[in-house]
């Protein structure tokens, strides 16, 4: 193999591939990121054996060919060369080398056979559709916050990505709960998604596809199977198993008739929030939420630190309510809201508390309240 490519290029192409390779590993070959060259562009593919990524740019190929190499070591070296800088790389396949020059500056790196790097068996999907590159990234960023991150639970490290009934018509719809808080988005169904079956995406594949996610205009054409999901733009696939578990019943934790209604400003509400937390405990983080007519006041008593009050403007006519709840959830759930307003629902100071962004009922929040 002999090719050059621009150093800008290399190092885009090389950022998302070592990504997914894990730090720690048993398996020499996974720490390695497979080059092809071939024709006029080269192919860079890494793998956790869970989630699999190729990205394809172009490159002056004098002689195809292919070979490993430690991605992480590579992107290192590539990240510190000067700006515009053409990069060279030379792997004559029996030396196990690959040389490395760009300028003055020249590298030799051990690789390993190509034949030894595992790549992910191809599947037949179920389901093809093509969306917007915003309209996946608001799904998924939206209810990420809410994965939850104990292993035990392990159908619940992922967001659950599926087609449900909106409330005006069929809708692609991302959930993610940790029995603490449930956030449910929703977005129009592309064509061709009628089919699909539900699936868990996994934490890291959500935060690997952020990256694709990055242009607006961009396509993504998203393949959806039992086993597997995968999204890919023109120049980056992304493949990743998804996770063998049954996601609950999550609609029976939603409440229907919550009769107190508060509409709050969402900054000054996350705003107030953080600033009287900052005495609170660390264990709990408890926040007390005391609900008047058109007054909310947000109350800390932590015995060790001390006590904070604030008190903001609201719209509420309902009767007296106090509800504690941990300043953590309430921050993360505020900072989702997009809209001036946020709208919380409340039925009593021990039941599930809904939250809306204004008078969009495509996303909805639950956070459950805490004891104070």
């Amino acid at each position: 193999m002999k090719m050059s490519i621009e150093r800008g290029t290399l190092l885009r192409a090389l950022a998302q591939a070592q990504s997914v390779v894990e730090r720690r590993n048993t398996i020499p070959i996974l720490a390695n990121v497979l080059i092809e060259a071939e024709g006029e562009q080269v192919s860079f593919r890494a793998t956790d054996l869970d989630i699999e990524v190729v990205d394809r740019t172009a490159a002056q190929v004098e002689r195809a060919g292919a070979t490993t190499v430690n991605a992480v070591t590579f992107h290192d070296i590539v990240r510190k060369l000067p700006d515009g800088a053409l990069v060279k790389l030379t792997d004559d396949g029996a030396s196990g080398r690959l040389e490395v020059e760009a300028g003055r500056a020249h590298f030799t790196l051990a690789t390993l056979p190509k034949e030894d790097f595992p790549v992910m068996a191809a599947t037949d999907y179920a389901a093809n559709f093509s969306a917007e590159a915003r309209v996946l990234r608001r799904l998924f960023d939206k209810s990420k916050f809410a994965i939850s991150t104990e292993e035990t639970r392990y159908y619940l490290n992922g967001v659950y990505m599926h087609v449900s009934e909106g409330e005006e018509g069929p809708v692609l719809r991302c959930v993610a709960t940790d029995g603490h808080r449930l956030a449910r988005v929703d977005a129009p169904l592309p064509e061709g998604a009628e089919g699909m079956p539900g699936v868990i995406v996994p934490r890291k594949t959500v935060g690997e596809l952020r990256k694709l996610l990055e242009d607006d205009e961009a396509q993504i054409a998203v393949s959806v199977s039992e086993t597997k999901v995968r999204f890919a733009t023109p120049e980056i696939t992304l493949t990743s198993k998804v996770i063998d578990g049954t996601f609950p019943d999550y609609t029976r934790v939603i409440p229907v008739n919550n009769p107190r209604r508060m509409e709050v400003d969402a900054t000054e509400f996350a705003k107030a929030v953080d600033r009287v937390a900052t005495v609170s405990s660390e264990r709990s983080r408890a926040v007390k939420l005391s609900l008047d007519e058109d007054r909310l006041v947000l109350s800390v008593n932590a015995p060790d630190a001390g006590a904070a009050e604030e008190e903001l403007a609201v719209a509420y006519g309902d009767e007296k309510l106090e509800i504690g709840f941990n300043a953590k959830y309430l921050l993360e759930i505020a900072s989702q809201v997009d809209r001036e307003n946020a709208v919380f629902l409340f039925n009593s100071s021990g039941d599930p508390t809904l939250m809306r962004e204004g008078t969009d009922t495509s996303a909805l929040y639950v956070v459950m309240p805490m004891r104070v």
